[in-house]
């Protein structure tokens, strides 16, 4: 049986980042669902501030590249954003930014694939503000396709269990519906 491979990541890098949890509960719960998961951290993959003069001059920074091919080698992906100011922080903007203009044999790597998003705040909306811009950043900016079925995690610093699950049997249960939406969706690209 083949399975369907999932990449999971956060957007934010920030030591106890509630972002981390949520994509940490998500690589579990995809787990759980028959996927191959590989979680990343994008500090591994820095990248300088996108400028299209810098990529004219130095090209695309090989960690875009990396990233792109990880991408490419997955049949869907889970991020989990914070709320920066209503929206989506730099960090991950400006590695969507870059991992755009990567392109794999004249079709971005991304196109296909399909997205499920997540956002986690101590606020009581769960960063229900930046899934909106993130939506369209993945649809609409990288042509991905994206379940419509998302999560935000309120009060994300009391929400996680000691061994990293979600307290709440709701907001649990809505992680495991769109973890498994998310990996059936995507096996129909294995077979």
């Amino acid at each position: 049986m083949t399975y369907a491979r999932i990449l999971v990541f956060a957007g934010s890098t920030r030591s106890g980042s509630l972002s981390t949890k949520l994509a940490a509960a998500a690589a579990k719960e995809l787990a759980l669902a028959d996927a191959e998961v590989t979680r990343i951290s994008l500090s591994d993959y820095p990248l300088p501030i996108y400028d299209g003069d810098l990529e004219k001059e130095a090209g695309i920074p090989e960690n875009a590249n990396k990233l792109a091919r990880l991408i490419a080698a997955h049949h869907g992906v889970f991020i989990a954003t914070p709320e920066y100011n209503n929206s989506v922080p730099p960090l991950l903007k400006n590695t969507i930014d870059w991992i755009s203009r990567v392109e794999s044999t004249g079709t971005s790597a991304y196109r296909n694939r399909i997205f499920a998003i997540g956002s986690s705040s101590n606020g009581p909306i769960g960063g229900a503000r930046a899934l909106p811009d993130l939506r369209k950043i993945v649809q609409a900016g990288l042509g991905a396709i994206l379940i419509p079925e998302k999560i935000e995690v309120g009060r994300a610093r009391e929400a996680f269990t000691e061994s990293g699950e979600l307290a709440a049997e709701p907001v649990a249960k809505l992680l495991r519906r769109l973890c498994r939406q998310l990996v059936d969706v995507s096996s129909r690209l294995v077979n």
